[in-house]
Order: C-alpha cells, then structure tokens, then sequence
C-alpha cells in the first residue's frame, strides 16, 4: 500500500497500518460509492445487497473477503498509465535532418481516481548537429549608429563561429525604433521626413516600428549586404519599442522562416529600456496587444499605432509556443534590468554588449552555449484538479528532489525526471489534456489524463426502486440513496418522526449529547445541520470541514482540506496547518548546490548552518572559504583520490568539475583563477579555476607537483668542510689582525717615550772607559 508524505502522521497510520484497528475508510462515514473512493485510494465499496451484519461498504481493499464482498461487487478503481507513442531518443548518427527525437515518451495516457498518483519518467538528450535558426533583432535608434557598422560583416564571420556548434545554420534580420505616433517621435513636417532635423547628426529616416528586413537564410553573405542598406533613426523619448518587434519575430512564423526542426535563436540588441504594456496610453492606445501577425505587405509592423504594447507574460507565451530561446544583448548601462526580465521569461539569457557591438559574435556563441546547457522543463495547460512534482536526475546519476532543471549539460547527454501525477478532484469534464516540454525544443510529450470518480455500479441504478420502501429513494450500488422526506437504510422513515427509544443510537457515547449537538435524531438516524462556518457530517455528525488549525488567518494555511479536524495536505506541503513546503526549488543555488552547500533546506527555504552565510541561498559569505579553498577540496579527492569529501562520500555529489592535466597554467586567461596549495607530502599542487560559457566547471591541474627533495650526503659533506675551512681562516684573520694591532701600539709607545727622553753628552754617569788606573798604595816606588 503507498503512503503519502503530504498526509499529517496520524493519518499516515490509518492508510499504512489497515490491522492497527485505525481504519480511516470506514470513519469518515460516507453515504455513497463515489464519496468512498474519494476517501483514500487504498478505499473499495461493496455494492452486494445483502452485506453482512456489521460490514461497512467502505473500507480497505484487503478487508472485503469473498464471505464478505464477492468480488463481482466490489468498486476498487485502479490508477494505471499506457505508453501511446515512445520513438527512441535520437543522436548524431541516427537522425536525419529533418526528423529528431530529443524528448522521450511523446504521448501517454494516465488514469486517476481521485487522491491517487501515478510516476512516470521523462528522458531528454539534446541531439548534436541541431539546425540552428537565428534572427537579428537590432535597435536602430540614433545611439546605435557605430553598432550597425560593425556588423556589416556579422553574418559570414558568425556563421564561420557557429560552424564548430551545427553544420545547420541559417541568419536573418529585423529593426526597430519605436512607435510612430506622438510623443514618441518628433512631429514636426520636417522631423517626420528626417527626424535629425535640427541637429548635427547626420540624416536620418523616417522613423518606424518594427520592420523585418531578411527572412532566415542560408546565404549568410545576403546578411551582410541587407545590413548595409539599413540607416539609423531617431525617436523622442529614451525606451524604445523593442517587445513589439519581439512578439512580431516570434508570431510570424511565415515570414520569418522560423523551421520548425530547427533551434530558434532570437538576438535583441539594444542600448535602451524598453516600453512595456500599459505605456501606450500615453498616445492614447488603449487596445491591448493581441499577439497576432501584423506584418504587411511592405514587411512593417502594420498595428504599431492601433495595439499597445505587450506584456512580459504575452511575450513569455509568444516565445514559449513558437519554442524561441531569447537573447538580450544590452549594454552594461541596462544589463541589469534585462536580467530581470530574463528571470521571467525561462529559456532567456542575458549577455552585455559592448557599446559598439564588437563582441556580438563571442557573445552570440556564449549565449547559445549557456542556453544548449541547460534543460528545463515546462509544463502547459495542466488541470487544476492534477497536481505535478519533479524529482531531477542529471550528471552522475544523482537525484535532485523537487527540480524540472538540470544545468551544465552537454549535447549528447541524456538527463531523466520522475514526474508523479496525483488527482486532487474530479473534474466536470473527464478527461484532460496538458503537455511537457522541454524550454525551447519542439519537442513535446502530450499527456492524457482520465479522472476516474465514477463506479461502474452507477450505471444501473434503479429510480424508484421497490426496494427503497417503494419506490421512496433511488437503489445504487448496493444501498439506498432516499428522496428529500425519506430517512433509514431503506427509506423507511419520514423526517419529523419521533421515537424515543431510538434516541441511543444518535449518541456517540454515555453522557454526550444527540448527534453531537450538532443535528437531530429522526428515525435512529443523525441529520446533520450545517452552519455558516461550513459542512457537517458523519454518523454522529462528529466531523466538519471548518475546526482546522488556522495559521496566517487561513485554514490549513490555505493549503490543503480540513477534514473532520484535520488538515489533508495538498502534494508539495506538509506540516500539522501543511505551513511547511516540500519543493526546493528555492534553496537551489546558482552553483548547483542546495542553499550552496552552507546550509539545509527546511519549509522550502534556506537555514544556513555555516557561520557568517546569508542570503536566499546563503550564497553571501564574507568569512568563508573562498573558490581556491573549496576547489582544493575537489582536486584532492577527484584527481588525488584522498581527502575528507572522499572519506564522507560526498566528492561525486559536490564535485562535478572536469579535470584536465596541464604541463602548465595559462596566466593570460582573466576569466580563470590560479590556485596554489601545499598537499599532505608538504608538495605544492597548482591549478586554475575556470567556469566556461555553459556554465561547466573545469579544474587544469599541473601534472607535476613541486616537492621537496632529500638532503646529498655529498653535498651536506662539503659543505661542513667547507664551512670548518672557512670558519678556521676566519678566526686566523682575526687573530693576526688582532697581533697586528697589538704590536703596532707597543711599537708606536716605544717611539713615543723615545721621543720624550733627554740626554746629557758632556758627563755620562754611566759611561765608563775601555780601561782603568788602579794606584798600589803599598808600592814606594824603585830604590835606586
């Protein structure tokens, strides 16, 4: 049995656990065989006359045994979805030229009681090769007389880029300014011939509306010579009247030439804001555009002065049923208002122009590529009783819950959605029909739906049955549905009569009133009174419709049904007043990440658990790891196989950057960011960061990492040798550098005192001579 998660938990119970004795079948006290399979799916009705004693006609499938219910009799409609048309996905070598297949099934059938659901899945692969159709839209007011100069050339050297995406190509042209009517335009007899009149601009013509100048063609030379041809004009006010000659592109499917095998490119390049619906007034238009061809037999816009101008949801219609991807390409002066717009309009991109055009064919290639990457589905015209979820399977087969979108795409890839369809009501009509498709292909998948609210024994009702006590009530399905004034299993009472032992059997429980205060007991049976608040029923008149939990002022804060207290919450809330959304689409980030990796997803919006993370999607976070830190992370278990987004098994989820491996880093790439980082081994890894025009991340890894070597022995030895050789002459140095020194003062003292010294020549007390006299005292000389 399926459980639903839009169910509060007590009623989860009652549907999943049928032999808990919680039946939630057979207490909401319905009266008639369509009310019961409207209970819950997992609900049947026994129309067999003689039920048992005690058996209750609705209840769980399971419950009704052959000694209970033959099974001839029992009502149990079966949701069920048939497959009508299922072409197999086309690719490069099996399509031809005119037949591509890019979204798979292309027609189902599903059938639905009511509250029951059914899943099946949609398969797209963008086919390579795909004929491209692009038409030029130009603004050719005054301020974009250098641009249309310098696309003189736009055709051939565009197609020459475009040759690398499709073999397929074919260009056309259209301009416009405004409308020709005051105060658009200048009015003056001469200003209406050449509104530059006056001024030092050279001449201009006539100003018009929306002109198509070349139907989609192969010959992209024509391109170029139609484009010299084209003059500037000159309108009054500073908008220009751009979504008219929009909504003309995309509408005249003749004489545009839009194919319909084709991808259809519309560029819209101007300098200036835009007039939207409402505007016209200001001339007095007040006939609101009606979205048809005006196109007339001069190839002007015939209506510019009759219809207003559109809105941006007649423009979303208008691109969206002729499957044409739009691209602004505005200056920066307005490039932030087209990007609202663009988030308006699905399948739209946005791209600045540079003020002389110069860049238009890069900026045409990137648009194209950043549009091919991403595949969005769109649902239209789907039944308000039917309700829609998207669970979104895109790169390495990871589910993303509550997407229609999956980005970064290549062509050739295939990406799948689990969509489930769920009855919410019957409607008045049966059987509906709504389509899927993918923004921008023309592929579509049709889908059929049949709501199955009846029981087959409704066809052999018999009116004034005989036994209806009779021919008081209708018999139908094994009961009897009584006339206005008729009461009882078998009309056998009249309202008013009065029986006083019969009161017990209008009272739920000892000592609580008749019919729960809320009706009166005729003929044992409980008649209901409704009240202002809104609807009561049940055996005891115990439920109703308004005694629901409020939240906001609304009840089941306006999403979902109160029944008998309870709130049934519609598919994608839940919660006890279903306040609580299950969708995630807005806690998707620009990167792909949920509430970009900083945070949790609760009710719908982003909780940001990482400190210092705000924003919708947390994307703010002055204080976080920036691009190198988290790409780190990346590099590491992706190309190194280690690290902790390996070990928590979360690289493939987190990461999907493509590794290539460089010799070396390009530094001239302004739009790359060089990383550098030290790995576990203490080497540094280098490389750049780069985000392509589809929005691909690609990580260009230096093959070789910078690692420290080991210590040479050799080396080392020497250098000691060296050193202790060194350190020894030094200190030889200094200490003769110091002995110099020393004996230089003792030398320069010496000299000093010297110099000081006074000798006396004449009497030398120290001198004494070579010889001495000695005098014998004892000698008295020679006697003679």
């Amino acid at each position: 049995m399926q459980c639903f998660v839009v169910l509060p938990l007590f009623l989860l119970l009652l549907n999943c656990t049928p032999n808990s004795g919680l039946n939630i079948c057979t207490t909401r006290g319905v009266s008639s065989c369509r009310d019961c399979l409207a209970v819950h799916p997992s609900c049947a009705w026994c129309s067999q006359q003689d039920l048992p004693l005690g058996a209750s006609r609705c209840d769980l499938r399971d419950n009704f045994q052959e000694n209970v219910c033959k099974s001839e009799y029992i009502e149990y409609p079966a949701s069920k979805m048939d497959i009508v048309e299922d072409k197999p996905l086309s690719n490069k070598e099996s399509s031809s030229k005119s037949d591509f297949t890019q979204i798979s099934p292309q027609k189902m059938v599903i059938t639905l009681r009511p509250d029951d659901s059914v899943v099946f899945t949609i398969k797209v692969r963008q086919v390579e090769d795909y004929p491209v159709d692009l038409y030029y839209l130009m603004d050719l007011s005054n301020s974009m007389k250098d641009d249309l100069s310098n696309i003189q050339t736009l055709g051939s050297n565009l197609a020459r880029n475009m040759s690398t995406l499709t073999s397929n190509f074919r260009i056309g042209f259209g301009a416009f300014v405004d409308k020709p009517i005051a105060p658009y335009m200048y009015t003056s007899p001469e200003a209406i011939i050449n509104p530059c009149y006056g001024t030092v601009l050279p001449p201009c013509i006539p100003m018009f509306g929306y002109k198509h100048v070349l139907s989609l063609t192969d010959e992209v030379t024509r391109f170029n010579e139609e484009v010299k041809k084209q003059h500037v004009s000159r309108n009054r006010d500073a908008p220009e009247g751009g979504f008219d000659a929009i909504v003309q592109a995309a509408v005249c499917n003749t004489k545009i030439g839009w194919r319909q095998e084709a991808s259809h490119l519309l560029v819209f390049t101007t300098d200036a804001k835009t007039h939207i619906a409402l505007d016209g007034r200001i001339a007095g238009i007040v006939q609101p555009n009606d979205g048809e061809c005006h196109i007339g037999s001069d190839n002007e816009y015939s209506h510019s002065t009759i219809l207003d101008y559109p809105s941006l949801a007649q423009l979303n219609e208008k691109l969206t049923d002729n499957n044409i991807n739009l691209i602004f390409a505005v200056t920066d002066v307005v490039v932030d208002l087209y990007k609202k717009y663009s988030e308006l309009i699905p399948g739209t991109a946005v791209e600045t122009l540079s003020k002389d055009s110069n860049n238009i064919i890069q900026l045409i290639v990137d648009a194209y590529g950043k549009i091919r990457s991403k595949v969005e589905l769109e649902v239209r015209d789907v039944p308000e009783e039917l309700f829609l979820s998207f669970n979104a399977t895109c790169l390495n087969g990871e589910v993303n819950p509550g997407l229609k979108s999956c980005t970064g795409v290549k062509v050739g890839d295939t990406v799948s959605f689990s969509v489930e369809a769920k009855a919410r009501g019957c409607p008045d009509s049966k059987t509906k029909t709504f389509s899927i498709k993918p923004v921008g292909f023309k592929d579509t998948l049709t889908i059929t739906v049949n709501f199955n609210c009846d029981c087959s024994c409704e066809a052999s009702a018999e009116l004034n049955s005989t036994k209806c006590n009779y021919g008081n009530g209708t018999y139908e399905c094994g009961i009897c549905q009584c006339y206005p004034g008729h009461l009882g299993p078998m009309c056998e009472c009249k309202e008013g009569e009065y029986n006083p032992t019969k009161q017990d059997q209008c009272i739920p429980k000892e000592g609580q009133p008749v019919c729960s205060g809320r009706g009166e007991c005729s003929c044992s049976q409980c008649i209901c009174h409704n009240n202002d608040f809104g609807k009561v029923w049940g055996k005891y008149c115990e439920c109703d419709d308004f005694s629901c939990v409020r939240h906001k002022g609304k009840m089941c804060s306006g999403h979902g049904q109160c029944s008998c207290g309870d709130c049934i919450c519609d598919q994608g809330w839940s919660g006890d007043y279903c306040n609580c959304s299950t969708l995630i689409d807005n806690c998707m980030a620009a990167n792909d990440l949920m509430c970009s990796g900083r945070g949790q997803c609760s009710c719908g919006q982003c909780e940001c658990t990482q400190p210092g993370a705000y924003g919708n999607t947390c994307e703010k976070c002055p204080t976080c790891p920036d691009a190198c830190t988290f790409k780190k992370d990346c590099v590491e278990c992706q190309h190194f196989k280690r690290g902790s987004l390996l070990k928590e098994n979360t690289c493939d989820k987190i990461c999907r950057d493509e590794i290539q491996l460089v010799e070396t880093l390009d530094s001239n790439d302004k739009n790359a960011r060089n990383c550098t980082y030290k790995d576990e081994d203490d080497c540094v890894v280098r490389f750049q960061y780069y985000e392509d025009a589809s929005g691909k991340s690609i990580l260009f890894v230096v093959k070789e990492r910078e690692c420290p070597k080991g210590p040479d022995f050799l080396v080392v030895l020497a250098s000691v040798i060296a050193s202790i050789l060194l350190i020894g002459m030094v200190a030889l140095l200094i200490w003769k550098l110091l002995i110099t020194i020393h004996d230089r003062r003792e030398f320069a003292r010496f000299e000093e005192e010297r110099s000081k010294a006074k000798w006396d020549t004449a009497n030398n007390p120290l001198y004494k001579g070579a010889t001495s006299t000695f005098t014998n005292i004892a000698y008295r000389g020679n006697p003679e």
